[in-house]
C-alpha cells in the first residue's frame, strides 16, 4: 500500500525537473533542508508558530554522520513504520445507535476510537444534539467512556448500542446548559470576533454559496453562461485607488441569528438551599422565552422541570404541568412554539455547515476588524468571567491542572513504534495547545490587574504573579539582572531567545532532560514570560537548587556529570561546542551549553534545565568587542553595530545553512586534493581551473574568502562572485530568465540546469549535481565516510592528511571528520576561559566571525537571488519575516537588507520587495514606540489612547488632538493614592501629547538606530508618497504586530479637517502570543517521501504516501492545522493532475476553509488557496463561483500588498482567462493588459512569462476580431520565444502557427470589408468565424499559467487524460476553438515549478 521510501532520506528535498513547487510560494520553497515543512507548503506560517527551527535531530550534516554510524532513525524506522501503518488503517467496522425516540443509525468507526468519540458524534448530530448525560450501553453493561473500542468485548460488525439517559448531577447539569448554549449560538460569529474558545471566521462559504462538491444541489451548470453575472466590483479593477474594508467581512445572511430565547440565565435562587438539595434540586434557571413568557426551570437529579418560583418569591414546586423533560430542549419544545421551530431550523443550518467552519482551532486566530457587535445576555460567558477565569475555580483542589507535570508526562511516553509515537506526539500537542490558551488568559488578567502578586509589597515592575499552576513575570529588567546586557531592553528580547532555546532543545527531544513549559505574551505594551513551574522550586532559594550552570553570569560555576551526560547528546544536533571556563575560584569547569543555561533537579526527580537564552552563538554584527575586528565582508556593510542589548544571537537556521555551507566547502577541498593527487600521480594536469582554486584554497587559512570564491562551484544558491568587495552579485545583473549565472564555467560544471530554478541546491546530500561539477567528490565522500566508519584507522596516510588539511580549512572540532559547533560563551561578558583552551577559542572566535560575515555576504543576496528569480514572493510583513527567518536573517538585519536590495542593479524588478519591506520596518519601529507609550495609560482611557496613535500614526489631518472625554465617572472624593497599582494604573496623561509630526520624527530616528537605516518622513502622506505604500496596508500590519482590534468600516484618513479614527472605532486589544509548536514527525517523513515520489513523476505513490501523512497529521494535530492545510493542498493539485477533478474541488475546499480559520481571512496563504480553489472550480465548470472566488482574492491581496505585486499578475491572468471563456472580452482585456504590465515589469520584457502574456491578450483581440492588435501581441510574443529558444523550438512553431492563423484571418476580414463597401447592402459575404474560446482551450491556458504540467503518465493514463479532455470538449461544445486544444500533453518550457 505504501510504495518503499528508503532510497529518499527523510531530510533531504529532492529537486527533480518536474519541480512541484507552488508558483507562488509564500516562502522560498525547497529553501533547505531544514526548514522542511514550511518549504514543502509553502505556507505563510507566521513567524512565532512557525518552529522553523526544524527537529534538531534530522539536519543534514548529522544525517550523514548518522548513517555512518548506523543509526539513522529516519531511514530504518520507514519498513516498520509502513507495516504498522497497515495494521491501523485497514480495519475499521459499522455499528448501529439506537437513541430514545429515534430510528437506529449506522455509524462507521474504528478499533482505535476510544467511546467517548462516539458520544462527541451523538452530540454533534442534528437528531441527538440536545443530550449530554448519557452512556452507551452494549447488551446491558455500560461502557467505559475512556476505553479503546477494540478492548470490548462482543463489540463487532453491526452490533447495537443503545443510548441510555443517566441521572444529572450538578457537573452535568452545568455541562448540559452551556451544551444548549453552545447549540443556540452556533451561527453567532461574536466568539470569532471576541478571540474566544479557539473560535475563528471563515467566508469561504458566502463566494461558494455552498455549493461545492454537492453537485446534486448546484444551482446553475457552467453551460448557461447567460445567467453569470461577471462584473467584479468597481475596487477591484485595475488602477482602482479604492482600499475600502468593509468588504474583507462580507455579510453573512446566515448569521442574522433566529432567536429561540430572549433570556437564558442563572436564577438568583442559586444554589438550592439544603431541604431542596435532598429533593434532588441541582440548580435553578430562569428564561424569557420569545413568546415573552418569564419562566423559571429546576435542573434536577432527574432532568429539567418548571417550577413556582418568579422574580422574587421562591416556590420550588413542580408547576402544572411540569414539562419534566430529560432534555432542556424537549422542554423548552413544549412551552415554546416560536422555540422549537426555530431550533430545529437552526440545527438544520448548523449541521449544513461545513466542519471545518465551526471545528475549534489548536491556537486561538484573532480577527483586527470586526462590525459592532450587539451584547446579549448569556448567563455562560458571565459564569466564566467570575468563576474559572479569574481564579475562583482556580484554587478549589483538583480543579487546577498541573501544567508541570502534565507537559513532562507527555514527553515521556514511549515512542517505540508508530502507534506509540502518534499517542505521544498527539498528547504533547493537546498539553501545549491547552497550556498556551491557559497562559494567555492567565497573562492578560495579571496585566489587567486581576492576579495578586506573589510579591504585593514590591513596585509593579518587580512583581511575580501565579495562577493556575503558572509562573508569571514581567520582561522589565529587575534587580538589575541584565544592567551590563542592556537593561530593560535585555530583558524585553531574553523571553524570546529563551523560547528559541526551550524550542530547540523541544525539537532534540533528548530522553531524561526536561525544559519548562514557555509561553510569552505581549498585552498593552507589557511582554509576559508565562512557565510551567519546577516541582519544589519556590520552597528553596535559587542557589541551593542550581546544581549546573550559574545564577550570576559566570562568576560562581557550577557543573554536574548527569547534566552533562544529557547535554553531551544536544550537542551535535545543536551544533553547541563541550568548553571549560573559570569560576571565581579559578578553577576549570566543565560545560555544555552557555553559563547562563541552569540545572535544576526538581522534587519529582526530573532534570529540568532553563534560562537557555544563549542557546544559539551571538551575532557578532551587532555585538562591538574592543581588540576584535570582523571580516571585510561584514566590515564593508558598517558592521559591527551597536545595538539595544548584548543579547543577539544568531538563529537556529542560520548556523545550520553555515554548518551546511562548510560542508560543501569541506567535501570540495577534500576533492580537489584527491584530484591533484591523483593528477600528479598520472602527471597529466589537464585542469588548469581546478587546480588553481585548489591551491586558493590551501593558501587560504581564513575560510570566509573561500566561501566567497568557491560557492558558485556547487552552492547555486549563494551568489557567484565574490563578495568581498561588495560588489553586487552577477546574478543580478543578468536578466532572471536567462541562464547565465554561471560565473566560472570551468568549476561549474552543468550545475545549473534550468530545471532547479528554485531548487536552491542546498543539500549535501544533494549527490548528482555535484558529482558531475567536480569529479573527486564522490571519492571524497566516500573517504570521509570510511574515515568516519574507521576512526581513521587503516587509511593511507595521504589520504588522512587530505581530510586534515579539509577539516582545518573549514574550523571543524575534529581532526579526523567534519564537525563544526560553537561555544555559546564567548565574548560574554564575565566569562573567563583556562589558559589552555586559548587556542580552541581562538578558532571558535573565528567561526563566529565567519557565521556573521556568511550571513551578510551569502545568506542576504541569497534571499534577494531568490526574490529576484521569483522563487521566494513575500506578500506582507508576516511572510517577508519568515522569508528572512528561513534564510537565518534576524528581523535587525532589515535595514541592512533594504540597502543591498537599493544597490542591486535591477531594483526595479524588487520594488514588491522593498515596499514589503520599507512598511514592514515602520510599523516595527511604531511598534516599539507604542509599547512604551500604552504602558503609561491608565486602563479608562485605553480606547482613546490606542485612538490617538493610530491618528497619529496614519490621519493626514495635522493636529491630531487628543479626545480626553470629560470622563464619564469623576469621582466626587479625590481619590487616595494607593501605593500599587496594577502595572499601567497610572493617572497620567503624558500619552495624550503625543504628535503625529513627533511620532514621526520618532519612527524616524528609531529606524536609524535600531535599523542604521534612513526613511525620510516628516509625515504619513511624506511616507506614502515616496515609497509608494498604502494606509490600509499600514493599518493592517501596525493592528497585527500591536493586537489592536478596530471597528471595521470605512476610514477616511485622507481628510484635513477630522482625525481618522475616535475612541469609538477601537474595540480591543488582543494579546499577541509566541509559543513553541510541537510537531508530528512521522507524518511529517510520509509528507515528503510523498513529495520526493511526485517529484519523480510517480503520482499513484505520492498521493497514497501523502494521504497516510494526512491521516497521521489528522491523529496528531487533530483536524485543523497550517500543516494539514499544506497536505490538503497538495492533495488537490495531485487530485487535480491526475483527472480527478470534484475530489480536488473538495480537499481545495478543505484547504481554503482550514487556511482562513488557522492562519486569518487574509492571510497571503489564504489568498493563494482561494487561486487554487477557482481554477478546480472552472475545471468543474462552475464558472460564476471562479469568478467569484478569484475576484475576493484580488480584493484580499489588493488589500495586503497593493496591486504592483508579480503575484498580482498571474491572479489577473487567471481573471482574463476566465472572463474571455464567458466572452466578456473588454474586461477580460483590463485584467491581461494589466498582468502583461506586472510581468514586464519584474520578469523583465524578454522573459517567457511575458510571451505567454502576450499571446493571451492577443487571443482575446482575436475573438473581438481586432486582428490588427491581436497580431501586434502575437509578433512580440514569437519574438521572444525565438529569442530565448529559437526557431526549431515548439512553442516558437506554435507561435508561428497562430501568426499565420490571424494573418489569414485579418486578411479575410479586410477583403469582407471591401466586398461591403464595392457591392453595398448585396454582396456575397463569407462567414467569419468569430467563436467563443472553447472551455477547454481556455482551461488549457488557465493550467499553464498555473503551472500545473501533465507528467507524461503510463499509456492507460495518457488515454484516460484524452478521453477527459474529449468529454470536456463535447461537455462544451460552444463552438469549436480555433486553436485546437492540445489533448496530447501540455507541455511547458515557461520554467514554472509546481507545487
Amino acid at each position: 500500500m505504501v510504495s518503499k521510501t528508503d532510497d529518499i532520506p527523510a531530510a533531504v528535498p529532492s529537486c527533480n525537473p518536474v519541480d512541484l513547487a507552488d508558483e507562488a510560494g509564500d516562502g522560498a520553497q525547497h529553501e533547505s533542508g531544514k526548514t522542511r515543512l514550511e518549504d514543502s507548503c509553502d505556507c505563510g506560517h507566521t513567524a512565532e508558530t512557525a518552529m522553523v527551527n526544524g527537529d534538531g535531530a534530522h539536519e543534514h550534516t548529522e544525517e550523514t554522520e548518522e548513517k555512518q554510524d548506523g543509526n539513522s532513525e529516519a531511514d530504518g524506522g520507514e519498513d516498520s513504520n509502513e507495516q504498522e501503518v497497515i495494521v491501523i488503517q485497514d480495519t475499521g467496522f459499522t455499528i448501529k445507535i439506537q437513541a430514545p425516540g429515534t430510528e437506529p443509525f449506522d455509524l462507521q468507526v474504528s478499533p482505535q476510537e476510544m467511546v467517548q468519540e462516539i458520544h462527541q458524534v451523538l452530540i454533534d448530530r442534528e437528531d441527538t444534539c440536545h443530550r449530554t448525560c448519557f452512556s452507551l450501553q452494549l447488551d446491558g453493561n455500560v461502557l467505559d467512556n475512556f476505553a479503546e473500542l477494540k478492548s470490548i468485548e462482543g463489540l463487532q460488525e453491526g452490533s447495537l448500542l443503545k443510548v441510555v439517559e443517566e441521572p444529572y448531577t450538578v457537573r452535568e447539569a452545568r455541562i448540559h446548559v452551556r451544551h444548549i448554549r453552545d447549540l443556540l449560538k452556533s451561527l453567532d460569529p461574536s466568539d470569532s470576533y471576541n478571540g474566544v474558545d479557539c473560535n475563528s471566521l471563515s467566508f469561504l462559504s458566502i463566494f461558494t454559496d455552498g455549493d461545492l462538491g454537492d453537485s446534486g444541489k448546484r444551482k446553475k451548470k457552467g453551460n448557461d453562461l447567460e445567467q453569470i453575472d461577471c462584473t467584479p466590483p468597481e475596487h477591484i479593477l485595475p488602477g482602482s485607488k479604492d482600499r475600502p474594508l468593509m468588504p474583507l467581512q462580507p455579510l453573512n445572511k446566515e448569521w442574522k441569528p433566529m432567536q429561540c430565547l430572549k433570556v437564558l440565565t442563572m436564577s438568583g435562587w442559586n444554589p438550592p438551599p439544603g431541604n431542596r438539595k435532598m429533593h434532588g434540586d441541582l440548580m435553578y434557571l430562569y428564561m424569557v422565552t420569545v413568546e415573552e413568557r418569564h419562566i423559571s426551570i429546576t435542573a434536577s437529579t432527574r432532568g429539567f422541570y418548571l417550577n413556582q418560583s418568579t422574580t422574587y418569591t421562591f416556590n420550588p414546586k413542580p408547576a402544572n404541568p411540569s414539562f419534566l423533560s430529560h432534555s432542556l430542549v424537549e422542554l423548552l419544545s413544549q412551552i415554546s412554539p416560536a422555540f422549537k421551530k426555530n431550533f430545529t431550523a437552526m440545527q438544520k443550518k448548523r449541521v449544513q455547515k461545513h466542519p471545518f467552519e465551526r471545528i475549534a482551532t489548536p491556537f486561538q486566530v484573532y480577527s483586527w476588524t470586526a462590525p459592532q457587535v450587539d451584547h446579549a445576555m448569556d448567563c455562560v460567558r458571565a459564569e466564566d468571567a467570575y468563576t474559572s477565569r479569574l481564579g475562583y475555580e482556580e484554587h478549589i483542589p483538583g480543579q487546577t491542572r498541573d501544567w508541570n507535570e502534565e507537559l513532562q508526562t507527555t514527553r515521556e511516553l514511549s515512542r517505540k513504534n508508530l502507534p506509540e509515537r502518534l499517542l505521544r506526539e498527539r498528547a504533547i500537542f493537546k498539553v501545549h495547545s491547552d497550556f498556551a490558551a491557559a497562559a494567555t488568559r492567565g497573562a492578560m488578567a495579571v496585566i489587567d490587574g486581576n492576579v495578586m502578586a506573589i510579591n504585593p509589597g514590591e513596585e509593579t515592575r518587580m512583581q511575580m504573579f501565579i495562577w493556575n499552576n503558572i509562573f508569571f513575570s514581567l520582561g522589565f529588567d529587575v534587580r538589575d539582572h541584565y544592567r551590563e546586557l542592556g537593561g530593560d531592553a535585555a530583558a524585553h528580547a531574553a523571553p524570546t531567545n529563551d523560547l528559541n532555546g526551550v524550542r530547540a532543545y523541544g525539537a532534540v527531544d533528548v530522553e531524561g532532560l526536561y525544559t519548562l513549559g514557555t509561553v510569552v505574551v505581549d498585552y498593552r505594551g507589557y511582554r509576559v514570560t508565562a512557565q510551567s513551574i519546577i516541582p519544589g522550586i519556590l520552597e528553596r532559594e535559587q542557589e541551593q537548587s542550581v546544581i549546573y550552570g550559574s545564577i550570576d553570569f559566570g562568576k560562581t560555576v557550577v557543573s554536574h556529570n548527569k547534566y552533562l551526560e544529557l547535554l553531551e547528546k544536544t550537542s551535535r544536533p545543536l551544533k553547541v561546542q563541550r568548553h571549560d571556563v573559570l569560576n571565581e575560584k579559578d578553577e576549570s569547569v566543565d560545560l555544555c551549553s552557555s553559563v547562563e543555561c541552569k540545572g535544576i533537579i526538581g522534587n519529582d526527580g526530573r532534570h529540568y534545565i532553563l534560562d537557555l537564552l544563549r542557546t544559539f552563538p551571538p551575532d557578532l554584527n551587532f555585538l562591538p568587542v574592543d581588540g576584535e575586528e570582523l571580516p571585510p565582508e561584514s566590515r564593508h556593510q558598517g558592521f559591527p553595530r551597536q545595538h539595544r542589548h548584548r543579547l543577539a544571537c544568531l538563529r537556529q537556521e542560520l548556523i545550520e545553512a553555515f554548518v551546511e555551507h562548510r560542508y560543501l566547502l569541506f567535501m570540495k577541498m577534500a576533492a580537489l586534493q584527491l584530484m591533484q593527487q591523483k593528477a600528479n600521480r598520472d602527471t597529466k594536469i589537464d585542469r588548469p581551473a581546478i587546480t588553481e582554486t585548489a591551491t586558493d584554497n590551501k593558501a587560504e587559512t581564513s575560510p570566509t574568502q573561500t566561501t566567497a570564491a568557491d560557492s558558485t562551484a556547487t552552492e547555486v544558491s549563494t551568489d557567484g562572485t565574490s563578495l568581498t568587495d561588495n560588489s553586487t552579485s552577477a546574478v543580478s545583473q543578468s536578466p532572471p530568465d536567462s541562464d547565465e549565472n554561471s560565473t566560472k564555467p570551468t568549476t561549474n560544471g552543468p550545475v545549473d540546469p534550468p530545471t532547479t530554478q528554485n531548487g536552491e541546491c542546498k543539500s549535501p546530500l544533494e549527490g548528482k549535481e555535484l558529482e558531475e561539477s567536480i569529479p573527486g567528490l564522490a571519492q571524497a565522500k566516500e573517504l570521509a565516510e570510511t574515515l568516519v566508519a574507521e576512526d581513521g584507522s587503516g587509511i593511507d596516510p595521504k589520504s588522512r592528511e587530505v581530510v586534515l588539511n579539509a577539516c582545518k580549512a573549514v574550523g571543524s572540532i575534529s581532526n579526523t571528520s567534519f564537525d563544526i559547533r560553537f561555544n555559546p560563551d564567548i565574548f560574554s561578558p564575565g566569562v573567563r576561559f583556562p589558559d589552555e583552551s586559548a587556542n580552541e577559542i581562538q578558532k571558535q572566535k573565528q567561526l563566529l566571525k565567519d557565521a556573521a560575515a556568511f550571513l551578510v555576504s551569502c545568506q542576504i543576496p541569497s534571499l534577494v537571488k531568490d526574490c529576484l528569480d521569483h522563487s521566494t514572493l513575500p506578500m506582507d510583513g508576516a511572510t517577508l519575516t519568515e522569508a528572512l527567518h528561513q534564510r537565518g536573517i534576524n528581523a535587525r538585519y532589515l535595514g541592512t537588507v533594504l540597502q543591498f536590495v537599493d544597490k542591486t542593479p535591477a531594483k526595479a524588478q524588487l520594488e514588491h520587495f522593498y515596499r514589503i519591506g520599507i512598511s514592514e520596518l515602520i510599523t516595527r519601529c511604531a511598534k516599539h514606540i507604542f509599547k512604551t507609550y500604552l504602558q503609561g495609560v491608565e486602563l479608562s482611557a485605553l480606547s482613546a489612547a490606542v485612538s490617538h496613535f493610530l491618528n497619529c500614526l496614519l490621519s493626514s489631518f495635522p493636529d491630531a488632538v487628543a479626545h480626553l472625554a470629560p470622563d464619564e465617572l469623576v469621582s466626587r472624593r479625590k481619590s487616595r493614592k494607593r501605593r500599587n497599582r496594577v502595572p499601567g494604573g497610572g493617572d497620567n496623561i503624558a500619552w495624550a501629547s503625543l504628535t503625529p509630526s513627533e511620532l514621526w520624527k520618532n519612527i524616524a530616528s528609531e529606524a536609524e538606530s535600531y535599523y542604521h537605516f534612513t526613511v525620510q518622513c516628516e509625515s504619513v502622506d511624506q511616507v506614502v508618497e515616496k515609497y509608494g505604500l498604502q494606509k490600509s496596508t499600514l493599518l493592517r500590519e501596525i493592528s497585527i504586530k500591536t493586537g489592536i482590534q478596530i471597528l471595521i468600516k470605512e476610514y477616511n484618513f485622507d481628510s484635513r479637517h477630522k482625525p481618522a479614527f475616535t475612541e469609538e472605532d477601537i474595540l480591543n486589544i488582543f494579546p499577541v502570543v509566541k509559543h513553541v509548536n510541537p510537531k508530528a514527525s512521522d507524518a511529517f517523513h510520509f509528507f515528503q517521501s510523498g513529495q520526493a515520489k511526485v517529484q519523480q513523476g510517480f503520482l499513484k505513490e505520492g498521493c497514497e504516501l501523502i494521504n497516510e501523512a494526512l491521516n497521521l497529521f489528522n491523529n496528531v494535530y487533530g483536524p485543523m492545522h497550517v500543516e494539514i492545510c499544506a497536505c490538503l493542498r497538495l492533495l488537490a493539485r495531485l487530485n487535480y493532475i491526475m483527472g480527478d477533478h470534484a475530489e480536488a474541488l473538495s480537499n481545495q475546499q478543505k484547504a481554503v476553509l482550514m487556511s482562513e480559520r488557522v492562519l486569518g481571512i487574509e492571510h497571503p496563504n489564504t489568498i493563494q488557496e482561494y487561486m487554487h480553489l477557482s481554477l478546480y472550480c472552472f475545471a468543474n465548470g462552475q464558472l460564476s463561483t471562479a469568478l467569484k472566488l478569484l475576484y475576493r482574492a484580488r480584493y484580499l491581496m489588493l488589500l495586503v500588498c497593493g496591486e504592483d505585486h508579480p503575484e498580482m499578475a498571474l491572479l489577473d491572468s487567471n481573471i482574463g482567462l476566465v472572463l474571455h471563456g464567458v466572452m466578456e472580452y473588454d474586461l477580460s482585456l483590463r485584467f491581461l493588459e494589466y498582468a502583461l504590465t506586472v510581468n514586464t515589469k519584474y520578469h523583465g520584457p524578454r522573459s517567457l512569462k511575458v510571451a505567454l502574456s502576450h499571446h493571451l491578450v492577443a487571443r482575446v483581440y482575436e475573438s473581438k476580431a481586432e486582428f490588427r492588435s491581436a497580431l501586434q501581441h502575437e509578433k512580440e510574443g514569437y519574438t521572444i520565444y525565438k529569442n530565448q529558444m529559437g526557431e526549431a523550438h515548439e512553442k516558437t512553431k506554435e507561435s508561428s502557427e497562430y501568426l499565420k492563423y490571424l494573418t489569414q484571418q485579418a486578411v479575410a476580414l479586410q477583403r469582407t470589408m471591401n466586398e461591403i463597401y464595392k457591392n453595398g447592402s448585396n454582396a456575397s459575404i463569407m462567414p467569419l468565424k468569430f467563436t467563443a474560446p472553447s472551455m477547454a482551450s481556455i482551461l488549457e491556458q488557465l493550467n499553464i499559467i498555473n503551472g500545473i504540467i501533465f507528467i507524461p503518465l503510463s499509456q492507460k493514463d495518457l488515454e484516460n487524460l484524452k478521453a477527459e479532455v474529449q468529454r470536456r470538449q463535447q461537455l462544451q461544445e460552444l463552438g469549436k476553438s480555433e486553436e485546437p486544444a492540445e489533448d496530447s500533453l501540455l507541455e511547458l518550457e515557461d520554467k514554472i515549478p509546481i507545487d
